[in-house]
Parts: structure tokens; C-alpha cells; sequence
């Protein structure tokens, strides 16, 4: 009798150790569902938002634009800078909403991470570096961009030249030339020529081409365009005299580096010396004199106003990188 009392108890069990399983496993899965959902609807809601700042910013930028107003803030900034160091190009989808948005969840996560492993003020210190080489490979990319603009602009004139003797469609000249040249006034000409076949605004559509490019010169070059094809077709003047004004901008830009070229041997020649007197000095005294500039508050003095040069120094050369 006690025989099948347990015989019969331990089905039971089972069927409510099944019944359990199910309802946990039911649970969960509704429960990862609602949760599912509040993530998309974040998702949903974070896309639409940025979709909406984007937007209003470029209708912004594109009054800006006829107006001639410089534009100003934080996010403009930033979405120049994205689209002059040539990322935006490379990766259409990319703003300056989102550029942000990758910053924050990326750090976060890396900030995480070092926590858990090395601590504060390591993670704290990763997360700053992180964002300084970010910057230095903006910058590096600015230059190149800056440089290319350099190489093709005299080419862009050559062409310039010789097609407005044929043609006075300025659009239909872009088209033509745009094929010869290379990245970025390539796809800023072809951009321009989808932009102004869309709209049927050739005039923004300079002006837009013009805010793409950092290249001062290029900016010069299109705005005068646009003013001349509102007061007449011939553009050979123009072009003669942009070629003027870029040849004086190259002549200068060369005297500029070869100073500051003297400039860098003289500034490496100084560091090697001081380099070389504080190794003798740190044989004549008692004292480490590495330990001096290192843990002592004129120490550390002398290295912040040297490092500060040399920061200084390395601006200038960016600065003449164009």
C-alpha cells in the first residue's frame, strides 16, 4: 500500500516540477518580450529624434547659406568637422548626432570595462586618451583632405579655363571635369550636379558645394561663381584671376613651411642639447636630476611650459599642413 502511494506521488511531482518549468519559461519569455518592446520603442524614438535634429539643422545650414551667415554652435561644428576630414563621405549615414551617440555608448562600455579591471583612475584616464587620438585622427584626416584640395585646385582652374571657352553652363562643366579629379573635389563636383539637377537651385547648390570643402581658396573660387552667374556668363576673368590668387596662395604656403621647417630643426637641435646638458648635470650631482623634474614642482613647471611649446609648435605645422 505505501508502495503505491509513493508510486503514485512521484508522477505527480514531476508533473508539477513540468508544470513549474513551463510556467518560469512562459514567464520569461513574456517578460524578455515587454522588454524587447521598451528597447524598441527607445530605439524608435532615439532614431526619430536625431532623424528630426539632423533635419532641422541642415534647413537651417541651407538658410544660412543664402544669407551668408556664418553658422554657430556646437553641432555645426561638428558636422563640419566630420564632413571636412572626408568621414562623412565614407560613411554617408554618419552626423553629428550619432557621432555622438557611438562616443558616449562606446566610452561607457570601455569605461566599464577598465573599471572592472584596472580601476577609476585608469579607466578614467582610457576613456580621455580614447578621445584625444579620436580627435588627433580627425585632425590627420583634415590635413589630407586639406592637401588633396592643395594638389587638384590648379588642375579645377586649368579646366575651368578651358571649358567656359565652349560651354556657360557652369553645372554641365562640373559634370564634365569632375570624372578627372580626385577625392574630395570629385564627389563635392558631382554632388553638386545631382544637387542642383534635384532642385533647380544652381546657386545653393554652389553654395553648398562650397561649405563641404575647408580649402579657403575653393570657397573663394565657388562663391565668386555664384555671384557671377547672376551678373554674367563669362567666366574666363574669373577663372584668370583665381588662378592668380591661388599661385600667391602656394607661393606663400611654401615660404611658410620652409620657415617653419628651420623652425623644427632648431627647436629638435635645442631638445637634443637640453637633452644632452641634463644627462651631464645628472652625472655631476647627488640627486637624480630626472627625479627633480619629475616629482618637484619647478620640475614639473619646466616640463609643462616645454611641452606647451612643443604643442604649440605641433599646431602650427597642422595649421600649414593645407
Amino acid at each position: 500500500m505505501v508502495r503505491n502511494m509513493i508510486s503514485q506521488t512521484g508522477p505527480d511531482r514531476i508533473r508539477l516540477l513540468v508544470l513549474f518549468l513551463l510556467w518560469a519559461g512562459f514567464g520569461l519569455l513574456f517578460g524578455d518580450s515587454e522588454k524587447n518592446k521598451g528597447f524598441r520603442k527607445l530605439y524608435t524614438f532615439t532614431r526619430s529624434s536625431m532623424e528630426k535634429a539632423a533635419r532641422s539643422r541642415l534647413l537651417a545650414g541651407r538658410k544660412n547659406l543664402r544669407i551668408f551667415h556664418e553658422k554657430e554652435g556646437f553641432w555645426f561644428w561638428l558636422e563640419h568637422q566630420i564632413c571636412y576630414s572626408g568621414l562623412q563621405r565614407r560613411y554617408p549615414l554618419l552626423n553629428a548626432e550619432s557621432f555622438v551617440l557611438i562616443n558616449i555608448l562606446g566610452s561607457s562600455g570601455l569605461f566599464m570595462i577598465m573599471v572592472l579591471v584596472v580601476g577609476m583612475l585608469p579607466a578614467l584616464c582610457t576613456v580621455v586618451i580614447l578621445w584625444g587620438s579620436e580627435w588627433i585622427v580627425i585632425a590627420i584626416c583634415k590635413a589630407r583632405q586639406m592637401r588633396a584640395v592643395n594638389n587638384d585646385l590648379m588642375k579645377l582652374l586649368d579646366f575651368l579655363g578651358n571649358y567656359s571657352v565652349t560651354s556657360r553652363d557652369v553645372i554641365g562643366i562640373f559634370a564634365q571635369i569632375g570624372k578627372y579629379l580626385n577625392e574630395p573635389l570629385k564627389g563635392a563636383l558631382q554632388n553638386c550636379v545631382v544637387e542642383a539637377g534635384t532642385t533647380g537651385d544652381v546657386g545653393l547648390a554652389l553654395l553648398s558645394m562650397a561649405d563641404a570643402i575647408e580649402h579657403p581658396q575653393f570657397k573663394d573660387l565657388v562663391r565668386n561663381i555664384e555671384v557671377s552667374m547672376r551678373y554674367s556668363a563669362d567666366f574666363s576673368a574669373l577663372v584668370s584671376f583665381s588662378r592668380r590668387g591661388m599661385l600667391e596662395y602656394l607661393r606663400n604656403n611654401r615660404e611658410r613651411k620652409s620657415l617653419l621647417r628651420e623652425a623644427l630643426i632648431n627647436l629638435l637641435l635645442l631638445l637634443g642639447l637640453s637633452f644632452f646638458s641634463l644627462v651631464i648635470v645628472d652625472g655631476l650631482l647627488e640627486i637624480s636630476i630626472w627625479t627633480v623634474l619629475i616629482k618637484t614642482l619647478p620640475g614639473k613647471i619646466a616640463l609643462g611650459v616645454v611641452g606647451t611649446i612643443i604643442w604649440l609648435f605641433a599646431c602650427q605645422i597642422y595649421r600649414l599642413e593645407g
